[in-house]
């Protein structure tokens, strides 16, 4: 059956059995809350790789393993030599994440091919299903770093070397739980890419649409922040004579917040670590380590940002008497995504009737990564309140349906075709 054929308006994929596949995934590295803490290349991380490898390998798909640990899920098409069409997203999470964040992309794409196999559909191209590493950045900043070794952003050293907190490295651990893989990370040709993702905002649910278009991502700035004064007691040292490495810090932070109140519409600033040192009660912190988390959908405006931010750190460190230690760790541009992926999406929503919307990614994602390398779009579906990173992150089965039949309309526009 050809693409043409097979993307008529009847096509439809399980609900419940896409439903049921995301709450067997969620029991690994389930909490208390209902949410999961998966974080990359840990023993659950391997358990949650393991489960989706058993369920592909059901399905008929042939499994490959790059060197940073990205996993290929491939059910193969009439043509063995035509680049595969891939989708798919990542099993990591935050420490505190949701069920939903990543995993629903996965086991979407996993969805498709269940049904490709139930309606007997043969693609003229392969299809693929992708799980990238440590998407999520939480153990090893930065983020999306093995789907930007794949799109050449980062070198394979730079990728295998980053370390966790406490001194291990991503390649060590992708050996450690065996899947340091044999093909060359980013030698893979694409002839296509599709991610569908909860958007982790509120735009859908306050709009009422049921699927967002999306047409690309916003540009991202982290930071790295380290400031050092002097320890002392907080008794006897005078208010005047102290250089508190944490009223520096506090300066910072409320400056990154001035900033992205500033640029709005569309700025996003956030500290979200932050490390005081020596952390007792009674001692004038010496010494904290923090992160800055800028975004902005035009690059210009965050560059903008970016020299606000260092000014107000190079100020604030003068005068109070601290030593600046200030490091952009990671860059990510602006994305627009292709206009024909863009469209398959559209036509995808319009062919099952669902309501639908243009939206511009708030958050990072590999599709961002691997839009370098091959055409590249994305299907959002709505989350509860916008909530997400969260471990109250939640999502309807109905939507999360809606968006997975799209995804299988938008796959077979593009594999289907000689």
């Amino acid at each position: 059956m050809t693409g043409t054929t097979a993307a008529g308006k009847n096509l439809r994929i399980d609900g419940g059995r896409l439903w049921q596949s995301l709450m067997d995934m969620a029991q690994i590295g389930a909490t208390e809350k209902g949410g999961v803490c998966r974080l990359a290349l840990t023993d659950l991380d391997k358990q949650g790789r393991d489960l989706f490898v058993r369920w592909c390998e059901e399905a008929g798909c042939t499994i490959a393993v790059d060197n940073m640990g990205n996993i290929f899920a491939q059910r193969p098409g009439r043509n063995p030599n035509a680049p595969p069409v891939v989708t798919g997203s990542h099993l990591d999470s935050q420490p505190t994440g949701g069920k939903y964040d990543g995993a629903y992309g996965v086991l979407a794409g996993l969805e498709v091919l269940r049904t490709l196999n139930d309606l007997d559909i043969e693609t003229e191209a392969p299809v693929e299903v992708a799980v990238w590493t440590n998407e999520e950045g939480s153990r090893f900043p930065p983020a999306m770093i093995a789907s930007g070794v794949f799109a050449g952003a980062f070198d394979i050293d730079h990728g295998l070397s980053r370390p966790d907190p406490d001194g291990n490295t991503l390649g060590e651990e992708l050996e450690r739980i065996g899947y340091a893989g044999d093909l060359n990370c980013g030698e893979r040709e694409l002839a296509a890419y599709f991610e569908a993702h909860i958007e982790q905002g509120p735009i859908l649910e306050d709009q009422e649409k049921t699927i967002g278009i999306v047409s690309g991502g916003q540009a991202q700035r982290w930071y790295e922040i380290t400031l050092t004064g002097q320890e002392a007691h907080a008794g006897p040292t005078p208010m005047p004579t102290r250089r508190d490495a944490l009223l520096g810090a506090s300066r910072i932070v409320e400056a990154v917040n001035r900033i992205g109140l500033q640029y709005q519409p569309g700025a996003c600033a956030t500290v979200g670590m932050l490390q005081v040192h020596p952390n007792s009660r009674n001692v004038i912190p010496g010494s904290v380590f923090f992160t800055v988390d800028f975004r902005h959908p035009d690059d210009e405006i965050l560059s903008i940002m970016d020299q606000h931010l260092r000014e107000a750190s190079e100020t604030t460190a003068t005068e109070i008497g601290l030593v600046l230690e200030f490091e952009q760790i990671w860059h990510s541009p602006a994305v627009v995504f292709d206009e024909k992926c863009v469209e398959a999406v559209r036509s995808g929503a319009q062919s099952c009737n669902y309501t639908h919307m243009d939206i511009v990614s708030g958050a990072g994602h590999d599709a961002c990564y691997v839009a370098r390398v091959a055409p590249t779009g994305m299907i959002f579906v709505p989350c509860e309140g916008g909530i997400s990173h969260n471990e109250i992150e939640a999502a309807t089965s109905e939507d999360l349906e809606a968006g997975c039949n799209v995804l299988l309309h938008a796959m077979l526009e593009f594999a289907g075709q000689p």
